[in-house]
């Protein structure tokens, strides 16, 4: 089977990060957003892939080649970006005579999914998960049978909850490629771009089949508070969780899960939970939790929870010597 993977975003909602990578390349757990979800289609199975690459394309066409070199790989760019359906369109001939089904991941959207199932499942299958906001995605809406009867982005008034969460199995490759074609040459776009969505719904609306998988996790790494979550979950894996790790820095507590790249020099802190730290990173004297640390960085007298670091950075904080007496309060916090 071969995926076909869109990562052509600017990545606006993570910036200052997205201004030196792109949003497929910032760590989660350790590892680029990206790695995570080669590694689990490779584990699956899947050895053809197609990157459709657009902001700062070099880096992710640099990253696969150097990381998965046995890969059968092709890149597309995607110049003007133009949503996904426009995307998947630049990259049409290079799955439209496929003799088996497709899968189509998000670069920037971890599922929580046993893939291999999902690949040899029958028929077109849209992942999905129930949210509270249906507004805020593109949704299905089911018959009583289960089968989808439509495809919508970001309704403004949702029928559904059933979110696509950008895992989609395409029993028939080159009737997607005839809906996206439809789409572009009627000019059919939602909120100014062209959406796969869109195209699915050309496929319903002429007859195609196609059926839901429900999912339990899945993170839109496009947002601080999303990609915080989804390293906090993915560390509280088993593989991170064990606390005989032999990790021998000075005088300082680590409290897994925790990934500490190759390389780092820390001492007098605390580091976690759910802390990723990039390699040859310099920590001192600082309280970590709850954080994502690039590499290359340095971390002097930092107390962070929630936080997200880039690589290269730096940042020293406040070192105090009080003599406080009794009945005294202070409050470094600001409010506001």
């Amino acid at each position: 089977m071969k995926a076909v993977i869109p990562v052509a975003g600017i990545g606006s909602r993570l910036r200052p990060h997205t201004h030196t990578q792109p949003k497929s390349l910032v760590p989660v757990a350790g590892t680029p957003i990206l790695g995570h979800i080669i590694d689990r289609l490779v584990t699956a199975g899947v050895q053809d892939f197609v990157f459709i690459v657009g902001y700062l394309g070099e880096k992710i066409e640099r990253y696969v080649r150097l990381r998965y070199p046995e890969l059968r790989v092709a890149f597309v760019v995607q110049e003007p970006r133009e949503g996904i359906g426009h995307a998947l369109w630049l990259a049409r001939e290079l799955f439209r005579h496929e003799n088996e089904p497709i899968l189509i991941q998000l670069g920037d959207t971890i599922v929580d999914v046993e893939l291999r199932q999902l690949i040899e499942a029958t028929g077109t299958v849209l992942a999905v998960k129930e949210v509270k906001t249906p507004s805020s995605f593109g949704v299905v809406e089911l018959n009583a049978s289960g089968r989808v009867v439509k495809a919508v982005e970001k309704p403004r008034i949702p029928k559904s909850n059933y979110a696509l969460v950008g895992l989609y199995r395409i029993e028939n490759p080159a009737w997607l490629a005839s809906a996206l074609e439809r789409i572009i040459e009627d000019d059919r776009r939602t909120q100014n771009e062209f959406y796969l969505t869109d195209a699915l719904m050309v496929m319903i609306e002429q007859g195609a089949e196609m059926s839901i998988w429900s999912v339990e996790g899945w993170f839109d790494c496009g947002r601080k508070d999303t990609l915080l979550e989804a390293n906090a979950r993915l560390l509280n894996r088993p593989e991170f969780l064990r606390p005989d790790e032999p990790y021998d820095f000075p005088n300082t507590v680590i409290i897994p899960p925790v990934s500490i790249a190759r390389d780092c020099a820390i001492s007098n802190s605390i580091i976690g939970p759910n802390v990723a730290i990039g390699e040859r990173t310099i920590i001192q004297d600082s309280i970590l939790k709850n954080s994502i640390i690039g590499s290359y960085s340095e971390l002097r007298s930092a107390v962070m929870h929630d936080c997200i670091v880039g690589s290269d950075a730096s940042f020293r904080g406040l070192n105090h010597s009080l003599n406080i007496g009794d009945n005294t309060e202070i409050d470094y916090t600001t409010s506001g």
